[in-house]
């Protein structure tokens, strides 16, 4: 998932310390509203520890209906490439069969693309390589262990934005 939409109202502020804009303020309980409605609940949760990352993550678990994930902000996933985005998977999946991260572009649009393997959606794979917005949801399967996962090891079965639902 990338965060939901930032405010560039505050000049003064650092890029990391950016918070969520009004849009991304309804965009993220959307998005975990439809997050809940299909069932994937995550087991295990990823943020990066960039404010307006919280903040999205904050947003989709208070409409996750099931008991809190814990979840703790990561500085590795801020801004990171999509090689930091699969060591950290390989390091922190453990046993989990569901993991949510929220992180940010360019990384995470050119980590997901690349993700994209055999039996993709084609249609999801489209509109994710066309343009991934903020707040949307990348959902894939994954066969092989977390600590064995590379690129071109993924399914991608749906690509969800705000746009889809409002």
């Amino acid at each position: 998932m990338r965060h939901a939409k930032s405010s560039w109202d505050d000049p003064r502020l650092d890029d990391f310390d950016r918070p969520l804009a009004p849009r991304g303020r309804r965009a993220a309980p959307l998005m975990g509203r439809e997050i809940a409605r299909r069932g994937w609940l995550p087991e295990q949760v990823m943020v990066s520890a960039a404010r307006r990352a919280w903040q999205t993550w904050r947003l989709v678990a208070s409409v996750l209906e099931q008991e809190e994930t814990a979840a703790k902000p990561e500085e590795a996933l801020y801004m990171a490439s999509p090689e930091t985005l699969v060591e950290a998977l390989r390091r922190s999946g453990g046993h989990a069969q569901s993991i949510l991260l929220v992180g940010h572009n360019p990384g995470l649009e050119t980590f997901a693309g690349r993700l994209c393997g055999a039996g993709s959606d084609e249609d999801a794979k489209e509109a994710l390589l066309d343009k991934f917005p903020t707040a949307a949801v990348a959902r894939f399967e994954i066969e092989a262990g977390w600590a064995e996962l590379d690129f071109g090891a993924g399914r991608l079965t749906h690509f969800l934005r705000p746009k889809d639902f409002s």
